[in-house]
C-alpha cells in the first residue's frame, strides 16, 4: 500500500491512497495562501491601490516584467488575477484515481482542477451537507474573482522569483499555480458526486469497503473508514471533540486500525476556541458602544453560525442589540435557509428544536426581527437603504483579496473607532491587511479553530490504538509560532508504528495483503478431501476454474461432474520471456515490444493489437481493451510456458 502527498497544507489536504489495485484520492483541498501575495480585487477602482508605484529589480529592465509587481512599504506584491496553488499532479495520472473520498466543504475546493480535463472518470463520495455547502463556497470564489476582471495577467514575474523581496521570494511552487476554474467546470465537477449517509457502507469494485464516519467538525464532516474481510484504514480529516452544531464525532468506527492516516488539527495550538469567543464578544461589543463598525471577515458557513447565536446574545447583555448584524456573500441566503434544514447533521440539541418545531439555529429569528439583514453584495437593491451605523459586517473573503471586504476596509480603514476582528485561522492577518497599510482601524485577532488540538489528537490516539500511525511531518515538531512548546506535537505510542510524510512523497506502508476470501462452489467443495499434515491444520489441492470479478473470487466447476476425476495439471514457477516471445511469434504476433520497469516487472506491448502484458512476481495481467478472443489466446500462450506438476 502506497501513500502519496499532493498538498503542501496539511489543513487543505490531499492525498492518492493505492491499495489492492485500487486507486483512491482522500480529500482535495486547494491551498490559497498563494493569494497573499497578490493585489486585492476591487469592484470600484481604488486610487489608493491604483497609485502604488511599480517595482522592479536592482539590476533588470526587462519591459515584459514592466507593472506586473507593486510596491506597499516593505511588501511587493503581484498585479494580477490571483492564483492558486492546486494538488501535485505529477505523482500520479488523476485520469486513474478511482474513488475520490471528501472529508468536509472546506476540503473540496481543488475538485474541479482533478475532474475536469483531466480524463477523470472516477466516482466521488461525500455527505450531502458537504455537497451543498460546498457547492455554494465554489460559487462564491468563482463570482468574486469573475465580478472584478483584470485587463492582463502577469506571468513574467515568476521568473525572476530570487530577485524579489520576502516574502515572495519564497513563494511555493508558483510555476504550477493555476487561475480559478469557471462555473461550467464547477457544476461539472460536482455532478461527479455521490452523496452518502454516515456508516453507509459503499463497495468499491468489490475490492474495498468504506464507510463515512460523523467527525464533529462541519455539517456533514467525516471521516472514512476503509477496510476488507481483514485490513482496516481510517482516514481521519478536519475532527473535533468539542460540543457545537454538528453531529458528534464517532469514535467507536475508528478503533484498532492497521493503519491510521491523521491530518487536518488545529491551526491555532496555542489558543482555546471557547476563550477566543469571549474576546471576540468583549471587542464587538466595546466598538459598538463606543460608536464604531466591526467588521469580521468570513467564509459564508460553518463558525459564521456559532458567531451569529453568541454575538447576539452577548450585543443583548451589553444593550447595543439595537445595533445590526449584515451578513453579505453572494451565497447569504442560500447559507442560511440551507443550515435550517438538515437537522439528521445535527447535534441532539438542535435536532430536539426541529421536531418542536423551532428553527435549530437563531439566525432565523435574528432575521425575522431585522436583527440579521443578508444581502449579496454591498451594492444589491436595499442594501443602502437599510445600511445603519454602528453595525457589525460579517463579509468575504477571509484572505482580503477579493469580496465586499475590500470596499469595507475601503470605507472603514482609517477611523481607529472601527475595528476588523479576524476568526478564520487559514491566513497571516498581518499579510492579509498588508496591501492596505497605513490602516488606523483597530485590529483584534480571535482565529476560532475548533479543529483536534494535539492534546486531544494524542489522547486519541491513545484510545483507538492503530498498529501504524501516519501524520504530516510537521506534527512531529512544535509549531513555529512556538518552538518551545515541545508538547504540541504528534509524539511516538507505544501501541503505535509512527510514520511521518510530507509534501511530494511517497510512503510504502506497511500493509500487505495477505488473505482474501474466496467463494467455492459446492460441486467442487464435495472434492476437497483434507489431509492433516499437524495438529489442527489440513490441507488438501482443488480444482477448478478461478472466476475473479469486480474483486469478487469465485472457484466453480466448469466442466461438470463426470471429468472432476481426470488428471488436472497444476501450472506453476515464472514465464520464460523468450519462449513466451517465440509461441506468440508461431500465433502469428511478431510485434512484441518488452520494456523492464524494475522490481522484477515486465511489460509486452503488442502495438498491433493494442494488448499490454504485465509480467510481476506473483501475477500476471493482460489488458487489451475488451477483446476476449484475443484476451483468452494470450491466456492460453502464457499457460503453455509455465511447468506443470
Amino acid at each position: 500500500m502506497k501513500l502519496y502527498c499532493l498538498s503542501n497544507d496539511p489543513n487543505k489536504p490531499c492525498h492518492v491512497l493505492t491499495f489492492r489495485e485500487i486507486t483512491m484520492m482522500l480529500d482535495c483541498g486547494l491551498s490559497m495562501q498563494s493569494l497573499l501575495n497578490f493585489l486585492p480585487l476591487s469592484f470600484v477602482q481604488s486610487n489608493r491601490l491604483l497609485s502604488l508605484p511599480n517595482w522592479m529589480p536592482n539590476d533588470t529592465s526587462d519591459p515584459d516584467l514592466e507593472g506586473e509587481l507593486k510596491e506597499n512599504g516593505d511588501r511587493v506584491f503581484v498585479d494580477s488575477p490571483p492564483e492558486f496553488c492546486p494538488p501535485l499532479d505529477k505523482l500520479v495520472d488523476f485520469s486513474q484515481v478511482d474513488v475520490i473520498l471528501i472529508s468536509n466543504y472546506l476540503c473540496m475546493m481543488a475538485l474541479p482542477f482533478v475532474t475536469e480535463g483531466t480524463g477523470f472518470k472516477g466516482r466521488v463520495y461525500a455527505t450531502e451537507p458537504t455537497l451543498q455547502i460546498g457547492k455554494l463556497l465554489l460559487e462564491e470564489l468563482v463570482i468574486y474573482i469573475e465580478q472584478c476582471p483584470k485587463a492582463s495577467f502577469a506571468t513574467q514575474w515568476k521568473n525572476f522569483l530570487r530577485k524579489c523581496p520576502y516574502p515572495l521570494n519564497e513563494a511555493f511552487t508558483p510555476k504550477s499555480w493555476k487561475h480559478i476554474y469557471n462555473m461550467t467546470s464547477v457544476n461539472a465537477s460536482l455532478s461527479t458526486i455521490q452523496m452518502v449517509g454516515y456508516n453507509e457502507k459503499i463497495d468499491v469494485f468489490g475490492a474495498l469497503q468504506v464507510i463515512p464516519a460523523s467527525s464533529g467538525f462541519c455539517l456533514g464532516s467525516a471521516n472514512w473508514v476503509i477496510s476488507t474481510e481483514h485490513e482496516k484504514i481510517v482516514y481521519l480529516s478536519g475532527s473535533s471533540t468539542l460540543t457545537t452544531h454538528p453531529r458528534p464525532m464517532d469514535h467507536h468506527a475508528l478503533k484498532n486500525a492497521d493503519v491510521l492516516i491523521m491530518t487536518d488539527l488545529t491551526q491555532t495550538p496555542i489558543s482555546n476556541p471557547d476563550s477566543m469567543l469571549g474576546v471576540l464578544c468583549v471587542v464587538v461589543g466595546l466598538t459598538l458602544r463606543g460608536g464604531g463598525n466591526v467588521l469580521i471577515p468570513c467564509y459564508p458557513t460553518g463558525v459564521v453560525y456559532d458567531l451569529f447565536e453568541c454575538l447576539s446574545g452577548k450585543m443583548q447583555e451589553l444593550g447595543v442589540s439595537n445595533c445590526p448584524m449584515f451578513f453579505v456573500s453572494p451565497v447569504a441566503d442560500m447559507s442560511l435557509a440551507y443550515s435550517n434544514i438538515l437537522a439528521e447533521w445535527l447535534s441532539s440539541v438542535k435536532q430536539n428544536k426541529v421536531y418542536v418545531p423551532d428553527e435549530p439555529f437563531p439566525h432565523a429569528m435574528l432575521v425575522k426581527s431585522n436583527k440579521l439583514k443578508h444581502f449579496k453584495h454591498i451594492y444589491s437593491e436595499g442594501f443602502s437603504t437599510d445600511f445603519q451605523e454602528p453595525c457589525v459586517v460579517f463579509c468575504g473573503h477571509p484572505s482580503l483579496r477579493f469580496g465586499d471586504v475590500v470596499q469595507f476596509i475601503e470605507l472603514w480603514g482609517n477611523n481607529p473607532r472601527n475595528c476588523i476582528v479576524f476568526t478564520e485561522p487559514d491566513y497571516d492577518y498581518i499579510e492579509a491587511l498588508a496591501p492596505y497599510q497605513p490602516l488606523q482601524i483597530k485590529v483584534a485577532h480571535c482565529a476560532i479553530d475548533t479543529s483536534l488540538n494535539f492534546t486531544q489528537a494524542n489522547k486519541l490516539i491513545r484510545d483507538l490504538k492503530p498498529k501504524t500511525l501516519v501524520v504530516p511531518e510537521c506534527y512531529t515538531q512544535p509549531p513555529v509560532s512556538a518552538p518551545n512548546l515541545t508538547e504540541l506535537v504528534i509524539g511516538n505510542h507505544p501501541d503505535s508504528t509512527l510514520i511521518p510524510y510530507k509534501w511530494g512523497e511517497v510512503i510504502n506502508l506497511p500493509l500487505k495483503r495477505k488473505q482474501a476470501q474466496v467463494f467455492v462452489d459446492p460441486n467442487v467443495a464435495q472434492n476437497i478431501i483434507p489431509i492433516e499434515v499437524k495438529p489442527g491444520i489440513s490441507l488438501s489441492t482443488i480444482t477448478g476454474t478461478l472466476s475473479v470479478k469486480d474483486n469478487v473470487h469465485n472457484i466453480q466447476n466448469t466442466s461438470g461432474d463426470a471429468n472432476m476425476n481426470k488428471p488436472v495439471k497444476y501450472e506453476w514457477g515464472s514465464l520464460n520471456i523468450t519462449e513466451f516471445l517465440q509461441k506468440l511469434s508461431q500465433e502469428g504476433i511478431t510485434d512484441a515490444k518488452v520494456e523492464s520497469l524494475g522490481g522484477n516487472v515486465v511489460v509486452i506491448h503488442l502495438q498491433d493489437e493494442d494488448a499490454l502484458i504485465q509480467l510481476e512476481e506473483n501475477s500476471t495481467h493482460v489488458v487489451c481493451n475488451a477483446d476476449e478472443q484475443l484476451r483468452t489466446k494470450l491466456r492460453h500462450i502464457v499457460m503453455q510456458c509455465l511447468k506443470k506438476f
